[in-house]
């Protein structure tokens, strides 16, 4: 239960920031923060699952849910912003609704996790990718990076003296220019992790719910 109560939470804390972004410096910086947090409990609420022996499939499944509202919301937020191309929510949506979809079929029908023992990848290659440790936390990683330097950018836009001094201004300038960047490989870590889900996922989408009827006369 506290596992699944830090995974609600943080969900909540991502809404909270989008509105102090748009307030003052002050908020914005604490927005920053407070983002930073967010992405700190997505490690915290599977350590207390682990710690406490709580762990449990729907948990795992309740944590991906929370991380797709989290960051769906973070990037439309910043392209309704301008300060990311509208593609980029769309790739993450669509990526995530595909995804999603091939794992719940799993799940409903053979009792498949995205990660762990049961998970329904099906190589060790593809398993490296999409639930090994070095991906997870890589991806997590490019997520939190990108999302940083986007927030920089929204305080740099604040209307204080501190932003408007030489050094900041380079400073800002020089996170600006870093920022697009990350933005873009954090979207191909997206489809890279994405599509060895879609492919060995395959079999409850075709093989196991297409009539041999449909696929012939395909």
């Amino acid at each position: 239960m506290g596992a699944n109560v830090v995974t609600l939470a943080r969900t909540a804390l991502a809404v909270i920031t989008l509105v102090m972004f748009q307030l003052r410096f002050p908020f914005r910086v604490a927005a920053f923060l407070l983002m930073i947090l967010v992405f700190y409990m997505d490690s915290l609420d599977g350590w207390i699952a682990r710690r406490f022996s709580v762990a449990s499939d729907f948990g795992a499944l309740f944590d991906i849910t929370a991380d797709r509202i989290v960051e769906h919301i973070y990037w439309i937020f910043f392209a309704v912003l301008h300060l990311v191309s509208f593609w980029v929510p769309i790739i993450f949506v669509a990526r995530s609704f595909l995804v999603d979809a091939v794992r719940s079929f799993a799940f409903s029908t053979e009792g498949r996790t995205p990660f762990g023992e049961k998970t329904l990848m099906r190589s060790v290659f593809t398993r490296f990718l999409t639930a090994g440790r070095f991906m997870r936390a890589f991806y997590g990683f490019m997520k939190l990076l990108s999302f940083m330097l986007l927030g920089a950018e929204l305080i740099s836009r604040a209307d204080v003296a501190f932003v408007q001094t030489p050094l900041a201004l380079r400073v800002f300038h020089a996170l600006s220019l870093a920022a697009p960047f990350c933005v873009w490989i954090t979207t191909a870590l997206c489809l890279v992790r994405g599509l060895p889900v879609l492919w060995d996922g395959r079999v409850y989408l075709f093989r196991k719910y297409f009539p041999r009827e449909m696929k012939d006369a395909g």
